[in-house]
């Protein structure tokens, strides 16, 4: 079964401790392509280095929302320099959340549509994080010049007509194990009504472990495998007709190529 791991974090450090382990359990459980996601610059650069390392992981470059407080003067440059490398498929993760206000939420605003601007400029995809902030989301990004038909809302936890809002943009939605848990019913009606073209799957690892390993405290992309069992039972297909198309949708729209098996 051939599966891609479209966002998790491997230089978090409960990840990049045990990085080849990791890897190897990866490729055991037919993860053949994963994203390394960024969350600020220091961490855009690991993750660039991380990738150019290892066949196989491609990466993102941004700044969180959580981290908005903190850029610097360059920080637009840099993450331009960064982006322009062939291992790079996406400015992210970006967007807004209101849940923690670890940075000022203007602050959160003027750096989403800042980041978003570069995107757009240099025709980079886009991934989104939203928590309880999914009206200014919509917002910001339908007022700047990105395509949102280049944008993924990652681990998305809306209803199904916030999802129905997302698609009606042209945006990919991306599912986690969250939408795995048992109270996930809002999530899974989401699922159930992306379509076929517009479906990603991830585990954010380090987070959000899966059922039926929701209690490993720490996450790894071999569980995809889990995420992707999940939604084919929403979905009224098999495990393996999940994962083919997820992975065929996450290397046309990321534009992986023929890297992924490599």
């Amino acid at each position: 079964m051939k599966l891609i791991d479209t966002h998790c974090h491997l230089t978090h450090g409960r990840l990049a401790r045990q990085l080849p382990d990791v890897l190897a359990r990866s490729k055991q459980a037919g993860v053949e392509a994963m994203i390394c996601a960024a969350g600020n610059v220091q961490e855009s650069k690991a993750s660039l280095n991380l990738a150019r390392a290892h066949a196989g992981v491609y990466c993102t470059a941004g700044v969180h929302p959580h981290d908005a407080k903190d850029v610097g003067d360059q920080y637009l440059k840099t993450l331009e320099e960064l982006a322009a490398d062939a291992k790079n498929v996406a400015v992210g993760e970006i967007g807004l959340d209101y849940h923690y206000d670890f940075s000022p939420r203007e602050d959160q605003r003027r750096v989403f549509a800042a980041q978003l601007e570069l995107a757009a400029r240099l025709g980079k995809k886009i991934v989104i994080h939203t928590r309880e902030a999914f009206d200014d989301t919509l917002a910001i990004l339908s007022a700047s010049n990105a395509d949102p038909a280049k944008v993924v809302f990652h681990s998305f936890t809306g209803d199904a007509s916030q999802a129905h809002r997302a698609l009606e943009l042209g945006a990919m939605l991306s599912f986690s194990g969250i939408a795995t848990f048992a109270r996930a019913d809002d999530i899974r009606q989401s699922v159930a009504a992306t379509p076929d073209d517009r479906i990603l799957i991830e585990t954010d690892a380090p987070y959000l472990s899966p059922e039926p390993v929701r209690k490993m405290k720490t996450n790894e992309p071999a569980n995809v495998v889990h995420v992707a069992a999940a939604l084919a039972v929403v979905r009224k297909a098999t495990p393996q007709e999940l994962a083919e198309l997820t992975s065929a949708n996450a290397e046309r729209f990321f534009a992986l190529g023929e890297a992924c098996t490599s």
